[in-house]
């Protein structure tokens, strides 16, 4: 199988190195900056467990050099991925499959959903529908991203927590691609179950992030202080309610009740959400996929989200006065 890594940051490199472990696949890695030169130049370092490993990785930044894959992992933030198009588009072939390994709801979420909104585009993560007509919803795999890792260095990635990639076809069928996949993931190593309801999953992490992430970046707050906090707890708590309402109306459902979900954030201890640590380094942050998609999908399913509409205005304001 010829398998490209599109997005070699903390997370796209983590699985590119426990990829470079797995016999019988043509793996490949697109990068750039300094990154991409420090691979080049020394290998792509990961440290994990307390361990140094090195993986001799092809890798360009011209998605043309490589050719079409088997199969892509796209490990882009979802708001980097329209803009990224013309680049993505020389590693699709007839064949292709396109695994979507991004926060957020995904572009494709009512591909083959069923009901009256069947193939309904989000403007939100994918504005003029340019996502769906040019790579095509028939290619994507779900995977949901719960492993984290950081980017030490220039070439080096390390990991902190957690192996589980969930997989799931849109249709929810267990298809032969999607097994596949999961066995090549499995043999680098990581979790990868393939999910009949890849949406749920999908919505169980969003539940949390779409509250804790934009209020951690207007606070400043770490997961255990606005846990903590009795106030930005019930201002996280009315924003979950709401996007449990509009999730259940899609058909969502949610394995656990609110407040635990809330006391599972909490649990994370002092931890920068991602949406925080992108504000203080300047980068764009992950605002249309965690927030403004689910006040989008509100609006589709006649839910109100006050509580939402409100941090959103915020949280869109904090962006553009700090350039985010």
């Amino acid at each position: 199988m010829r398998l490209c890594v599109f997005g070699a940051g903390a997370i796209g490199g983590y699985l590119a190195a426990r990829l470079a472990t797995v016999e019988g696949i043509d793996l490949s890695l697109v990068a750039r900056g300094p990154h991409l030169a420090a691979i080049k130049a020394d290998g792509l370092r990961l440290i994990e467990d307390g361990n140094e490993s090195v993986h001799r990785i092809t890798a360009s930044p011209d998605a043309a050099e490589l050719g079409p894959q088997d199969c892509v992992i796209l490990c882009l933030k979802a708001h980097s991925i329209s803009p990224a198009l013309d680049a993505i588009m020389p590693l699709i072939g007839p064949e292709t499959v396109v695994v979507t390994a991004q926060n957020g709801v995904p572009w494709w979420y009512f591909y083959r959903a069923g009901g009256a909104l069947e193939g309904t585009r989000i403007e939100a993560v994918d504005p003029g529908g340019r996502i769906w007509d040019r790579i095509g919803p028939e290619r994507a795999i779900g995977c949901v991203v719960y492993p984290a890792a950081e980017v030490d260095a220039p070439g080096v990635v390390r990991h902190v927590e957690g192996v589980r990639f969930p997989l799931g076809e849109p249709s929810g069928e267990k298809t032969e691609r999607i097994a596949t996949i999961s066995r090549i993931l499995v043999a680098a190593g990581l979790k990868a179950p393939v999910r009949g309801d890849i949406r749920s999953d999908i919505w169980v992490k969003l539940w949390g992030n779409l509250a804790f992430n934009p209020i951690s970046a207007l606070t400043g707050g770490t997961l255990v202080g606005l846990y903590d906090d009795p106030g930005t707890r019930a201002v996280a708590r009315a924003m979950m309610v709401e996007a449990q309402a509009i999730g259940e109306k899609l058909g969502v459902k949610f394995p656990v009740d609110v407040d635990r979900r809330i006391e599972g954030a909490g649990a994370v201890g002092a931890h920068k959400t991602s949406m925080l640590q992108d504000l203080e380094l300047g980068r764009p942050m992950e605002i249309d996929a965690l927030v403004t998609a689910v006040q989008e999908l509100g609006r589709l399913v006649d839910v109100p989200t006050p509580s939402i509409d409100s941090v959103l205005a915020l949280v869109r304001h904090l962006a553009a006065t700090r350039g985010c």
